[in-house]
C-alpha cells in the first residue's frame, strides 16, 4: 500500500523520531518532528496557538510523516493520515528510553530539535512516568473512529522491528535504530 501521510505517536523515549527518520528516508516523505516546531533554541516553547496553527497547516500538506503527540491537533492528524503508528510501550520502556537517550546524547544537540541540547529533569521524568495514565486514554479515544486497517499498534520494540524489516524489505534497517 502507498502511504503519503503517516502519523507516529507514543511516549517520550519510545523512538518516534528515529522511526520517523527511517520511514522518511525509505519512503521519500518529509519528516516533521513536532518538538522542532514547539521549541526554539534552548528549549524555549513557542505560543501554543501559533504551534497548533503551524501543525494544522503541516497536516494539510500532501505528503508527510509527523512524529509527536500534541493533543490539540492529534485528532486532525489522525483523520488525515493514511497510516497511524502508535508506539504503545510500557512506562518502564519509556523511562528506559529517555535515560538511554540522555546518557548517549548528554550535552549534545538533539538532531530533530535544532538548538536544544539533550536534558533530563524531574519535571520531564514525571511527565514520562505519568504519560500512559494521562495520555493513553486520549489516544484510545481518538482512535476509536479510525478504520482499524489504518492503525498499527506496537507494544514491544521487537514487534516494531519485525514489521519494519518486512515493510521496508530491508534486513539492515535496524542498524539505524541503534
Amino acid at each position: 500500500m502507498l502511504y503519503n501521510r503517516i502519523s507516529i505517536v507514543g511516549g517520550s523515549g519510545s523512538g518516534k523520531s528515529t522511526l520517523c527518520n527511517i520511514l522518511s528516508k525509505e519512503l521519500n516523505l518529509p519528516a516533521i518532528h513536532l518538538d522542532a516546531i514547539n521549541y526554539k533554541e534552548n528549549w524555549v516553547e513557542i505560543n501554543k496557538e501559533e504551534r497548533d496553527k503551524i501543525i494544522s497547516n503541516k497536516a494539510l500538506e500532501d505528503k508527510w510523516i509527523i512524529d509527536g503527540n500534541y493533543n490539540k491537533t492529534l485528532k486532525e492528524r489522525f483523520d488525515k493520515a493514511d497510516l497511524i503508528i502508535w508506539l504503545n510501550y510500557s512506562t518502564f520502556m519509556h523511562l528506559k528510553g529517555i535515560f538511554k537517550r540522555y546518557f548517549q546524547m548528554r550535552n549534545c544537540e538533539r538532531p530533530e530539535i535544532p538548538g536544544c541540547k539533550e536534558r533530563l529533569d524531574f519535571t520531564f521524568i514525571k511527565y514520562v512516568a505519568t504519560y500512559n495514565k494521562k495520555k493513553r486514554p486520549i489516544i484510545l479515544d481518538y482512535l476509536k473512529d479510525i478504520p482499524k486497517d489504518k492503525v498499527l499498534i506496537f507494544k514491544k520494540q521487537k514487534d516494531l522491528n519485525k514489521w519494519l524489516k518486512k515493510f521496508t524489505n530491508n534486513e539492515n534497517i535496524l542498524k539505524d535504530l541503534k
